[in-house]
């Protein structure tokens, strides 16, 4: 019984998820799962007349996105930084400004969710018409922030492409290369490019929160929590492979 506690306990797969929750970044994408899932089977309880269950899945969402806000309460000095520092890197002039323009979108959007949070939970006083003003501002930063993300995504994706094409043809600004380190050029270029499109998937899922927040478009519950669900599940499977 002990060496089968001891194996349970210890057991690979467990060891690891404990090293993923053990981050921020860990912690926010299983709730962030565990949020959208509640929003796509309260929408449906709902549908089905089962009201008080639903009342208790869409409580737990509330709770959940609450602590999400919590635990990005910072965040935004991040993206600040990022976006100084981006300032400086040596990337490509387009991929170089839309990550400026991604990260301080992201700061724009985090600052105005943080004053939606503070007011929620009472800590401010704002009245209804502002709090409202204040959380379609944030919305908006936050679709810019995802459609320079998207844009970034493409340029990038296209820049390794033609470079992996350059290498595949002995087109590179070298033109006397080892063959072994092409090959091993292509490969890095391949999977930062593969990434990169995994990431656009993602953003392209992401991108329909901001819009329908907005009422650009009307997507119900059970499609916005199925979107919240799948780009949850990839950025844990991201961070999932950091723990190996």
């Amino acid at each position: 019984m002990s060496s089968l506690a001891t194996a349970v306990v210890f057991h690979p797969s467990l060891t690891r998820s404990v090293k993923l929750w053990s981050t921020t970044v860990g912690r926010d994408k299983t709730y962030r799962l565990i949020q959208y899932f509640s929003r796509f089977i309260a929408f449906h309880l709902i549908a089905r007349g089962q009201t008080d269950l639903a009342a208790r899945f869409n409580a737990l969402k509330s709770a959940l996105g609450s602590g999400r806000k919590l635990m990005r309460l910072f965040k935004p000095i991040e993206h600040l930084q990022a976006a100084l520092k981006a300032v400086a890197s040596a990337e490509a002039p387009v991929e170089q400004f839309t990550t400026i323009g991604r990260q301080l979108s992201y700061f724009g959007y985090l600052s105005l969710d943080m004053i939606v949070w503070l007011n929620a939970i009472k800590f401010l006083r704002l009245d209804a018409d502002k709090a409202k003003q204040i959380n379609k501002t944030s919305q908006r930063f936050w679709l810019v922030g995802i459609a320079f993300s998207i844009i970034n995504g493409l340029a990038k994706s296209g820049r390794l492409g033609l470079s992996i094409k350059k290498l595949k043809e002995g087109t590179s600004e070298k033109q006397v290369i080892d063959e072994a380190d092409r090959k091993v050029q292509i490969k890095t270029l391949a999977k930062a490019r593969d990434a990169t499109r995994y990431q656009l998937i993602i953003d392209g899922l992401d991108i329909w929160f901001p819009i329908t927040g907005l009422e650009l478009a009307s997507l119900n519950d059970s499609t916005l929590g199925i979107f919240g669900v799948v780009t949850s599940v990839m950025a844990l499977r991201t961070n999932w492979a950091k723990t190996a």
